[in-house]
């Protein structure tokens, strides 16, 4: 199931004026351009908002993580893009096809990404691709996918990549259980079904 698939979020979020100074600094570190003007995420922040004191931490450690890992950016956003896959997160999705863009990626590899298509991505990217379903599927590395693909990472390289899975997985969680819906903004970017114009399941 698509999600959001309902027409209304089951809880109002905050008005991001709430953010506190901490968590604009933060925010203004962010790379790039996809999440910032139009493509801020300001629905699903409203809905952290209501644990503000999570939120400021939380957002913290992601725009660490963002211009600290050792995963580059374009590593960082097919792995993001993979997980709004695996949770059938249309947010997540169309928010970070905006800035895979920015880091090169392009419509053939958003088809590949859907589909679960890693053979057509290079050796590291795909290796970090099947470690992500892994870990999202399995919840764990197990020893085949360790042989062919975790064996091959720096210790950083894997510690990064469940950092990178476990903010996805709050961000994923938290859009489809309180079903956030989109900025109209993102309406006109491809969901993941392709050529949907809303996040309607």
């Amino acid at each position: 199931m698509l999600h959001p698939c309902e027409s209304t979020p089951r809880i109002p979020p905050r008005p991001i004026e709430e953010l506190s100074d901490a968590a604009r600094a933060t925010l203004e570190r962010i790379p790039g351009a996809g999440l910032k003007g139009e493509g801020f995420p300001r629905q699903v922040l409203g809905q952290l908002l209501h644990s503000p004191e999570l939120l400021d931490g939380f957002l913290a450690w992601w725009v660490a993580g963002k211009t600290g890992m050792a995963l580059n950016g374009r590593e960082q956003e097919l792995v993001i893009l993979r997980m709004g896959v695996l949770y059938e997160s249309d947010y997540v999705w169309r928010h970070h096809v905006k800035v895979g863009r920015e880091f090169g990626i392009t419509t053939a590899e958003l088809e590949w990404l859907r589909s679960g298509g890693f053979e057509h991505f290079p050796g590291r990217e795909q290796g970090l691709l099947v470690l992500t379903d892994a870990l999202v599927n399995e919840r764990t590395i197990p020893p085949d996918v360790w042989a062919l693909h975790g064996c091959h990472l720096s210790p950083r390289d894997l510690l990064d990549l469940i950092a990178l899975v476990s903010q996805y997985v709050l961000f994923a969680l938290t859009n489809n259980a309180l079903q956030v819906p989109l900025e109209p903004a993102l309406q006109a970017v491809p969901g993941l079904e392709a050529g949907t114009e809303s996040g309607s399941g």
